[in-house]
């Protein structure tokens, strides 16, 4: 009777114990569980500028953010940059984002942290509301050449007049802005050129942080009501002042 005890002792013993073909589970505690959770990369989204996409941003370098890139949509016919704006924020997954918007995506940026909570905005070489977009601008508003223009088939006329007005100098970034236009919808950058000359923005949402270059010859700095300035940056120094750009990030960020 005791030999037989014994042996159903031990046959219990071995259907709880764990195989040695099993892996084992780890125990986490819930402080170390909230550890990790904390050190995971938070996503940060970018909004690329007019005619550009996320090459603009390969330098930028931050340190605990995951980039998220916003692709651009085709514009539906007399479409508002109002509802532009929020099919894009579709595309946003977290809740209360951090979005980084450049040029263009800059005011597209402001547009969706006027429809959804947004935990900071961070607009780079942009402009936060009309008042910011040069005058000169505003008479394509009664004068829309730009909507007829044909960008395409004349491109290769302002490759150097692009150059000069991005302030690019370095053969790799010349040869990135010749890419990227030639990459460029034609019938995008006339419906998105239309929205920044009749854009008519004076509500800025909270949490906007603006960084500019004090060289930039599509906003000139005289417009803007910066939060930071890069001396000697032009429109495109996300490439050519990525060092400093990224300090200012990581100093908005953290």
């Amino acid at each position: 009777m005791a030999d037989s005890q014994s042996n159903l002792l031990l046959e219990s013993t071995a259907e709880q114990a764990p195989s040695i073909d099993q892996p084992v589970q780890a125990v986490v505690s819930p402080a170390i569980a909230a550890q990790r959770s904390e050190n995971a990369l938070k996503d940060i989204y970018f909004v690329s500028g007019l005619g550009a996409d996320e090459r603009v941003f390969r330098l930028l370098k931050f340190e605990g953010y995951q980039p998220v890139h916003i692709h651009w949509l085709t514009p539906e016919k007399g479409e508002s940059i109002e509802n532009y704006a929020q099919r894009l924020s579709a595309q946003i997954t977290s809740d209360c984002p951090m979005i980084i918007g450049l040029s263009f995506g800059g005011i597209i940026a402001v547009e969706i942290a006027k429809q959804i909570p947004v935990k900071k905005v961070i607009l780079i070489s942009s402009v936060k509301t009309e008042s910011e977009i040069p005058f000169y601008f505003k008479l394509f508003r009664w004068f829309p050449i730009h909507r007829i223009f044909p960008f395409k088939s004349l491109l290769w006329l302002f490759y150097w007049f692009a150059f000069w007005v991005f302030s690019v100098a370095a053969l790799d970034e010349r040869q990135l802005l010749k890419a990227i236009l030639l990459d460029t919808d034609a019938q995008f950058v006339k419906w998105a050129l239309h929205r920044v000359v009749s854009w008519r923005n004076d509500n800025i949402p909270d949490n906007i942080y603006h960084i500019h270059g004090a060289s930039d010859r599509i906003f000139p700095l005289h417009f803007i009501d910066a939060d930071f300035v890069v001396e000697n940056g032009g429109h495109l120094m996300v490439l050519n002042r990525a060092a400093q750009v990224s300090t200012l990030i990581e100093k908005i960020i953290r």
